[in-house]
């Protein structure tokens, strides 16, 4: 029998198959979604995404809304609709703008999102001698991907990110060390506007005492106009949390403004702003139309950080020449002060303290007040006073809210209920609450705010049987 050589691959080179999968992926929309890890579905078609994000809701409300004998089902994923940046800006204005915006499933073969995030950030890590190094980290590590761009990151984003790494190394500032926590440089946040053309970085370190950060500062703000603020931030704890307790003014501005359905809105560093703002204002929009505000009613915005849904709901009601009476709550006073300004930057006049304004329904746009206080004991301080409220609005954390806010939402009996939520498992708990309590659920729309990744929102519109 003749000899048989083998037809193994040199133990230094690659097998068929790998050069495939590695062919196929840099072919791909990213070279690195695989190892990233951050768009697990990046690689499947658009319209697929959102039938797979229809049967994740569909599955999760039908038994509550079954149990509840509402009569209703979800309605359709609403997913983003591929277009350019320049073309949103003109497009019509916020009585159109779900359908300008948004596409189904239904429609067939779907073009997929890109560059529609504003937010983008990178962990730093120690490279070959003084370097650098950014990019992402792999799915439970500290290992640093390279990431030269990012698809679904504003245009230029990630580049300013890498070049704050390159910049940093040149300038001999060390990057940290998550294993030996040793190092200065943690992370960069690099917040854009939308609309705005500002931007904001921020910088987190381990320790306030920075060499040369103010160099870095400039250096960063001369790589792209659209930065026009530094600042740092300071964790000292262990993890991979990216943000510290206390943040500093390091040059430019301190803020950034950004527009959303015709309203300014000024960020700060460490503020919660949406990510995705083309989506954002499909998503506040769908609230306002749910709370069908009237003239002179009162609107109660639980948890509403910087103030973004409520001041959208109460220009827009003031504008259609039917004005509201506005108070936002929410336990993080810089959130609360946020939102004071933003109240004013957008027209209103607003009441400092916590005692209850006094303007009257009807005539000019009465004051709005903004309550640092938590949430929930807001709510039951208002239910035992006997507040008015006749629309209530919460857009809670993942963790949805609590049994005692729910109890004290049905005590205050709003006329409507708007539930926006980033977490539908939650949220379907807190709606059988708040049937329970006398509530209908009349709508349920599911939001693609995050295309690529499994993750869904949903604004639900409840009214009192």
């Amino acid at each position: 029998m003749p000899h048989r050589t083998s037809r193994a691959p040199h133990p230094r080179t690659p097998s068929n198959a790998a050069s495939r999968r590695a062919r196929k992926a840099s072919a791909g929309p990213c070279p690195i979604m695989h190892a990233c890890g951050g768009c697990a579905w990046l690689g499947m078609p658009y319209t697929k995404q959102l039938a797979r994000k229809q049967e994740i809701v569909d599955a999760l409300f039908a038994p509550l809304i079954a149990r509840m004998g509402w009569g209703i089902a979800p309605e359709a994923v609403l997913g983003m609709r591929a277009a350019r940046v320049e073309t949103d800006a003109l497009e019509p204005g916020p009585a159109e703008v779900v359908a300008a915006r948004t596409v189904t499933a239904a429609e067939g073969k779907l073009a997929a999102p890109r560059a529609f995030r504003y937010k983008a950030a990178t962990p730093f890590a120690p490279g070959e001698g003084r370097t650098v190094r950014a990019g992402f980290f792999a799915a439970g590590t500290h290992r640093i991907v390279p990431a030269p761009d990012c698809a679904v990151e504003a245009p230029g984003a990630r580049r300013i990110l890498n070049e704050v790494a390159r910049i940093a190394g040149e300038l001999g500032i060390t990057a940290y060390n998550e294993d030996t926590r040793r190092g200065l440089l943690r992370h960069a946040v690099l917040r854009l506007g939308w609309r705005s053309g500002e931007g904001l970085l921020t910088v987190v370190a381990a320790n306030r005492d920075v060499p040369r950060i103010d160099e870095l500062a400039h250096a960063a703000m001369a790589l792209d106009p659209r930065v026009t603020g530094v600042s740092l931030n300071v964790n000292t704890r262990p993890g991979n949390a990216i943000w510290g307790p206390r943040t500093y003014h390091v040059a430019g501005d301190e803020t950034m403004r950004d527009e959303l359905l015709g309203c300014t809105f000024e960020i700060s560093p460490g503020a919660f702003y949406q990510t995705n703002p083309a989506q954002t204002e499909v998503l506040y929009q769908l609230a306002v139309d749910g709370m069908d505000l009237q003239e002179g009613e009162v609107l109660l915005d639980a948890y509403c950080g910087s103030g973004t849904i409520g001041i959208v709901a109460a220009r827009e009601a003031a504008d259609a020449g039917g004005p509201v009476r506005l108070v936002g709550v929410e336990r993080n006073s810089s959130g609360i002060a946020d939102a004071r300004r933003n109240a004013r930057l957008n027209g209103f006049s607003v009441v400092e303290d916590d005692a209850p304004d006094s303007g009257e329904p009807g005539g000019a746009q009465p004051p709005v007040r903004f309550v640092a206080e938590d949430a929930t004991s807001y709510l039951r301080r208002a239910a035992q006073a006997g507040e008015q409220v006749d629309v209530l609005c919460l857009d809670p954390p993942r963790a949805g809210s609590t049994p005692e806010f729910l109890d004290a939402a049905g005590a205050l009996a709003p006329r409507r209920i708007v539930y926006v939520s980033c977490n539908p498992v939650t949220q379907v708990r807190d709606l059988e609450h708040l049937g329970r309590a006398g509530y209908a659920l009349e709508r349920i729309v599911p939001v693609d705010m995050f295309p690529h990744t499994e993750h869904i929102e949903t604004v639900a519109v409840l009214a009192r049987a």
